[in-house]
This record gives structure tokens, C-alpha cells and sequence, in this order.
């Protein structure tokens, strides 16, 4: 039985719990599918695409997947080398990732994802991943067959390390299938999904990206975007299809904070 494609990491504001929703939503019919803030990919993996483009900013990320497309088993073999423990893990987040290689950076990655705080993928100014040790009971094992499943739906993509302003305005055109899961419009004082780079996503990006969801309707592609369900997301996408989904919030440290809810907007081609 083959395995079927999971997303390879832990992902802060991941679309797992959205999945159900999305996935009554998406038709590619053969199209061509966006997603250029690719995170962990829940989606992306679920659809399983023939034609895509996958990109996002954080070069660690986008390096993960091109590791693992080009040699697995090495990423794999290294993650395993490594020793599950405290000293461990802090000794590998020193490490700088410029000065790796991509074998070495992609398992860390790995490591460190599996290994720190709730999978929270954050920065600090400087760059330099900050999330302190989880204190997970054992250490986790990748399952071989789920990774290569993963790894022939990424081989089949087109995978870069770019801005999604850049990408859409080069790459995006008729017929794409476009979906955007920016870092969400914060809720509340404990609300922060911003520290994904050491570049923060405010509220003039959001802006920015909801007239380029404009201009890509006007393109003829068909676009999807999540958010938090925040007066100024509504506001930007008005006059387009907005469904409301209540979510659970696993990573905020806030017990009032643990549920919230998304928003999933429709923008079909204008043409």
C-alpha cells in the first residue's frame, strides 16, 4: 500500500485543522497550483498537484525541500546521527545556517522542528532561530514511506526561494490556482505568527497583497486566501466570498487564546 504524503514538519499556523474545508473548495481540473508562502505545506501535500509552484522567504525552509528532493536518505541518515537530548538541541541552534551545508541544514531543520517548543518555527532580529528545547519524552521518528511520498510531489514542483509579491507578479497567469496563507492579522496582545523571518508581515503587506489578489482575478487565475477573522481582513477582501471556521489555536501559551477563527476568502477569476 502506498503511503500517503503528510506535511514533513510542524508548522505554527499550519491549514491541518482547515483541511476538511479547503479541500471542499480546490477543483485544480489539470490547472497549474501557487502556493508561494509554502510553510508546511498541509495543503500543497493533500492536493498532491501534477503542476505546481511552491516558494516562501525563509531560505532554511526552501532548502528543506530541495534537500529532500535531491537526496533523502542523507537528510534522513544525519537526523538520525544525532543524539536526542537537551545539550543536543541547543548546540545545533547555535549553529549558524549560512555555514552549513544542505544536507546538514536540512536535518537540522528537521531536528530542531521535531524537537523544540510546539513546532514553532520563529526568529529573532538577527535571523538566528530561537525557540527554546520541548521536552518531548522521545525523539521522532520519520516514517521512510510518508517522506517519499512527500519527496515525488515535491520533485514534480517548481521550488523557490522568493517573495510572493515577486513570484505572482512573474510567474502567476490564466487558469493558475493561486492559495495564500499569509502570517495572520493578530487577534489579540498574544497573537504572533510574525516572527516567521526576522522580516515581519504587517498590516500595509496585507494591503499590498490584497490588491494583488486583485490584479491576478483580473488575470484570470482563481485565488484562496486564509486569515484570522479580523474587521481589517474583511475590509480588504469586501465583496468576495468570506466563509467564518472556528479553529483551536494549539500553540498559544494562553488558555483564552486556544480557540479562534480562520477565514477562508474565494476570489474566482474576474475574466
Amino acid at each position: 500500500m502506498t503511503a500517503m504524503p503528510k506535511p514533513l514538519l510542524k508548522w505554527a499556523g499550519g491549514k491541518r485543522q482547515l483541511l476538511p474545508n479547503l479541500m471542499s473548495k480546490f477543483e485544480l481540473d489539470g490547472r497549474r497550483y501557487i502556493e508561494p508562502m509554502i510553510g508546511g505545506g498541509a495543503l500543497f501535500f493533500e492536493l498532491a498537484p501534477q503542476k505546481s509552484l511552491i516558494a516562501d522567504v525563509n531560505p532554511e525552509l526552501i532548502g528543506f525541500y530541495r534537500a529532500v528532493v535531491q537526496n533523502l536518505d542523507a537528510v534522513l541518515a544525519q537526523y538520525a546521527a544525532w543524539p536526542f537530548d537537551e545539550n543536543t538541541f541547543y548546540d545545533l541552534r547555535s549553529m549558524q545556517f549560512a555555514n552549513l551545508d544542505p544536507i546538514t541544514a536540512a536535518a537540522r531543520l528537521l531536528y530542531l522542528n521535531r524537537t523544540c517548543f510546539n513546532g514553532l518555527y520563529r526568529v529573532n532580529r538577527q535571523g538566528n532561530f530561537n525557540v527554546p528545547w520541548g521536552r518531548y519524552k522521545k525523539k521522532f521518528a520519520p516514517d521512510r514511506d510518508q517522506f517519499e511520498a512527500a519527496r515525488l510531489i515535491l520533485a514534480r514542483a517548481q521550488i523557490e526561494l522568493d517573495d510572493f509579491r515577486h513570484v505572482l507578479k512573474q510567474e502567476a497567469r490564466d487558469g493558475d490556482v493561486i492559495f495564500l496563507d499569509p502570517p495572520y492579522v493578530p487577534i489579540s496582545q498574544h497573537s504572533d505568527f510574525k516572527r516567521y523571518t526576522k522580516l515581519q508581515f504587517q498590516d500595509n503587506d496585507h494591503l499590498e497583497m490584497a490588491n494583488l489578489v486583485r490584479c491576478l482575478s483580473e488575470k484570470g487565475c482563481e485565488i484562496f486566501v486564509t486569515n484570522s477573522n479580523h474587521p481589517l481582513v474583511h475590509d480588504l477582501y469586501c465583496g468576495y466570498h468570506i466563509d467564518v471556521v472556528a479553529t483551536r489555536r494549539n500553540v498559544n501559551s494562553h488558555a483564552t487564546g486556544r480557540t479562534g477563527e480562520d477565514v477562508i476568502i474565494h476570489v474566482p477569476p474576474a475574466s
